[in-house]
């Protein structure tokens, strides 16, 4: 994933630009970086890996050589960025969310048919947002440029584009599978991806973009340069998983989302008489919690928190490349609480149970830390398909998603034909499944919500949101 903040002011937004990028970090662990524009210095830019070390640190030496009334940043878990390029467009800084299927085939075109140079990285991939960059150079000005770029593209791109006056183009993907939003004060406007990042800056909503919209932003306002489209198919994972809990898309609250759908879990769960009776009601921190909160709340049973998630020395972005040592960190993370888990009957909501890797480590955890029955609930359906619009949820074999490994033991290649019964928990397929997963996993008892129930939470139009993921439907 990624995230992207930008502000254009009467003022130095130096320190704003780099608190709102560092508001972005739970959405990125690989790359981050800033670029400032002043009218006598011109262009300053940074780039910093943050695998090992938190965005804050990495960049705090940075800013006292940093000066500029506008600037973006970036945290991303793709490619170094921001660009700073140089075109008959003039000279701007560019920083992209998304993602893009067709890469080499849009690079083969470039290099093939108008003589195109790109930079290879050590990988000997291009950076997807040079690319971006040179679809953009393909009109004559940058509105035509960015629509170019989002049409051409097979995926999704959002995007900041900061030109050579200190102007900022802000650009949500043509399907609004991100959110774009702009806040304002007295001296200008900032623009981010989570709203709560200019909150805590002092900045008040005051737009949010729709699908495929461009607008144009200085420090005495901002101005639609291209209009929004009628279509929408925003990440319900922004609600589900990803998105921070302050922050509202569309008008919906990710933290209350997350309430209503744990709720609507523990209703559907009691009207079907499959809830369990348990000491505790707990979530898988962080993002399952609210869930479980939800879920506490309208069954009655008490909320607890049986383990801490240790988080000072292990920061999220600490990712170790091998898995074994990915997996000893994550359970070195836990810390139980040994009077709220030895011969307790504990409940658990996840976000979402994606390969499973790791939840089987936390059930093993607890059965170690003395628990008498773990019974595990997902905050959202089965995932049958990795995601081919953002680069959330993706992955090298379809085969590393639980949900299909065990379609595939059930079925073989039939159970790809009957999927849309597997993500139905009310279907004998369905059924099955869970149970078959419940078994492998370890759990006394395993539910996921329904697609209905997640859509209810959500709360806007059902076919605004893209649930691809689950139904494999675009």
């Amino acid at each position: 994933m990624g995230g992207f903040c930008g502000a254009a002011s009467k003022r130095d937004v130096v320190y704003d630009v780099f608190f709102g990028v560092d508001y972005h970090s739970h959405l990125g662990t690989k790359r981050a970086g800033l670029i400032f524009f002043d009218e006598d210095e011109g262009f300053q830019r940074e780039i910093h890996s943050i695998e090992n070390t938190p965005f804050r640190t990495r960049f705090e030496n940075d800013l006292p050589h940093f000066h500029g009334k506008s600037g973006i940043g970036c945290i991303s878990d793709t490619n170094p960025q921001p660009l700073l390029m140089r075109s008959h467009l003039g000279v701007f800084a560019l920083t992209t969310v998304g993602c893009i299927n067709n890469e080499e085939e849009l690079v083969e075109k470039y290099l093939s048919n108008e003589g195109r140079q790109f930079t290879s990285m050590s990988s000997g991939e291009v950076n997807t947002t040079e690319l971006v960059a040179a679809l953009i150079n393909h009109e004559a000005d940058f509105v035509s440029g960015i629509k170019y770029a989002q049409e051409i593209v097979d995926g999704s791109l959002t995007l900041l584009l900061m030109d050579e006056n200190g102007a900022i183009y802000a650009a949500r993907d043509k399907m609004g599978r991100l959110p774009v939003l702009v806040g304002k004060d007295e001296d200008g406007y900032c623009v981010s991806f989570e709203s709560f990042a200019y909150h805590k800056l002092g900045y008040v909503d005051a737009y949010e973009l729709g699908p495929g919209e461009i607008v144009r932003i200085t420090a005495d306002g901002f101005e639609t340069l291209s209009p929004a489209g009628e279509d929408m198919k925003i990440c319900a994972f922004l609600w589900v998983y990803y998105g921070y809990p302050n922050s509202n898309y569309e008008g919906e609250n990710v933290e209350v989302m997350r309430y209503r759908n744990g709720a609507i879990m523990a209703r559907e769960e009691r009207e079907r008489g499959d809830m369990p009776e348990v000491d505790y009601v707990a979530g898988i921190p962080d993002s399952g919690t609210p869930h479980a909160v939800g879920y506490a709340q309208e069954s009655g049973m008490p909320f607890g928190r049986p383990f801490i998630k240790y988080t000072p020395t292990w920061p999220r972005s600490f990712m170790p490349t091998n898995q074994e040592m990915r997996n000893r960190v994550a359970t070195m993370k836990l810390v139980p609480v040994p009077e709220l888990i030895e011969g307790k009957k504990l409940l658990f909501v996840d976000d979402s149970i994606v390969r499973g890797t790791q939840l089987r480590n936390t059930v093993d955890f607890l059965y170690q830390s003395g628990a008498a029955e773990v019974h595990m609930r997902s905050a959202c359906p089965p995932i049958m398909f990795g995601c081919k619009y953002l680069t959330f949820s993706r992955n090298k074999s379809i085969m590393d998603l639980i949900a299909r490994r065990v379609v595939h033991k059930l079925e073989g290649d039939e159970g790809a034909n009957h999927l849309d019964e597997y993500i139905d928990p009310t279907t004998e397929r369905g059924k099955c499944l869970v149970r078959e997963i419940c078994d492998d996993m370890g759990f006394d008892s395993l539910s996921y919500q329904s697609l209905d129930g997640m859509l209810e939470a959500i709360g806007i139009d059902r076919d605004k949101i893209c649930t691809y993921c689950w139904n494999g439907r675009e």
